[in-house]
């Protein structure tokens, strides 16, 4: 068995990609800035703002397309959690951007015409080229960003949502050609029309490369197909994926990847699961729990299917690795991309593995064969959270101390539920880990 030893890289490659991510948005902010203020300044403040804001918003909205490309690069570095709540928080920016520059240029155009402000937007919309196409791209945005809101997002299939976010890719070439036609900047200069051309064009690339171009390659090189589909429980079932030049996949443990199996009535189906075993250059591992129809019916896979995976995804890595030795917390089903990480991860290593009851605990015999190959301890936490005290917590601050007295000095990795993993990180915080030294991805579409 081959193990990395931890090398603690002399700056972090996280903190690499998320600088270079603030230089470049700083960056084209001050360009769009200058380009702002060379085009001219006009007597109405609001016609002013509602240019300014408009030109943000279609800065945000290129910078989005970077940040949902999935990039390898950036993903290794990141992480899908991190890359994808800056998304987030990117788009309610675009979204109160537009807002503002509908507001400003309306306002602003109706004082200088005495109408009022509805009149005058009917009136853009339907003599000013590019206005109304305006109009569809702000719509649209608004039903992405409603289909997106937390409470709408539980209710949604996971193919439903992100068919409706497709529809954000129209609202950018609308806004787009809303900006080629009527923006007063992009026209300025030879200078504003390039950048603007290259910036779109940049942004657009950024998605065609890591959405379509890199999966397609990927997939028509190594052919993957299901070679065994092995129940583990009841409930939870292992896919053995084989294919060719698997050695040449760069995949580690810790990731995962959006799996289609193509068959029919569900190659439409997106399954995003983590590895769970360390990549060894000729198959790959997926373990999946019964927790929706399209994980249920997996245990009914033939061997031989055709199978299209997007991935590898995330930064729950070695790459990260700051210390010699590691501390592993898993939760659950959690506990398929921590399995992997123990195969590979060098130093000495502590897992804790906690679950609601010991027959919950999958691939727990696997889990012992590996810490006693490799000299590492486990700690199986059972039990409901609600019959221990507060200060008593199996997660807990004084238990964690109590069950790994160096814990300051290793990396730790999180991987469970949501709830578990904030408690789980507020505890390591009342330890005093340091924030460097604490891995933790959410796996939203892993899980």
């Amino acid at each position: 068995m081959t193990t990395l030893q931890a090398q603690a890289p002399a700056v972090r490659p996280r903190a690499v990609a998320r600088t270079g991510l603030h230089a470049v948005l700083g960056a084209n902010a001050a360009v769009v800035a200058v380009l702002f203020a060379q085009a001219g300044f006009g007597s109405n403040a609001l016609i002013l703002l509602g240019r300014l804001t408009g030109l943000y918003a279609a800065l945000a909205l290129a910078f989005q397309l970077l940040l949902v490309a999935r990039l390898p690069w950036f993903d290794r570095r990141l992480g899908m959690d991190r890359l994808t709540a800056w998304h987030r928080a990117t788009g309610i920016s675009v979204l109160w951007l537009l807002v503002a520059h509908v507001v400003f240029v309306t306002t602003g155009y109706a004082q200088l015409a005495s109408l009022p402000p509805l009149d005058e937007l009917v009136h853009l919309a339907t003599t000013v080229e590019g206005v109304l196409r305006a109009a569809v791209a702000v719509v649209l945005v608004l039903v992405v960003g409603g289909a997106s809101a937390r409470w709408a997002r539980r209710r949604l299939a996971y193919e439903t949502w992100h068919f409706i976010h497709l529809y954000a890719y129209l609202a950018v070439v609308l806004a787009f050609s809303h900006q080629v036609a009527a923006g007063t900047t992009f026209t300025s200069s030879p200078l504003a029309t390039a950048y603007w051309w290259a910036l779109w064009g940049a942004a657009l690339a950024a998605v065609l490369v890591g959405r379509v171009g890199l999966p397609l390659w990927r997939n028509l090189r190594h052919r993957l197909r299901v070679a065994a589909v092995v129940p583990e429980s009841d409930d939870v079932v292992s896919i053995h994926i084989t294919g060719r030049d698997l050695d040449k996949l760069p995949a580690r443990a810790g990731q995962f990847f959006l799996w289609r199996f193509l068959e029919r009535g569900r190659w439409w189906q997106a399954n995003p699961f983590s590895l769970s075993a360390a990549p060894d250059g000729r198959s790959l591992r997926l373990t999946a729990k019964a927790l929706g129809e399209g994980s249920a019916s997996l245990r009914s896979l033939e061997p031989g299917t055709r199978v299209f995976a997007e991935g590898p995804y995330g930064a729950f890595t070695a790459l990260h690795r700051t210390r010699p030795n590691a501390l592993l917390i898993a939760g659950g089903v959690g506990v398929t991309p921590v399995r992997a990480l123990l195969e590979e991860i060098g130093g000495h290593a502590v897992v804790v593995y906690r679950v609601s009851e010991r027959r919950d605990a999958v691939l727990l015999d696997e889990l012992r064969e590996l810490a006693r190959a490799k000299g590492a301890v486990l700690h199986v936490v059972t039990g409901a959270t609600a019959d221990h005290a507060p200060d008593s917590q199996p997660l807990g601050a004084r238990a964690l101390g109590a069950a790994v007295p160096d814990v300051r000095e290793r990396d730790v990795f999180v991987c469970g539920p949501g709830r578990m993993t904030e408690a789980v990180l507020a505890s390591l915080r009342e330890l005093g880990v340091p924030r460097r030294q604490v891995h933790a991805e959410r796996f939203t579409l892993a899980r």
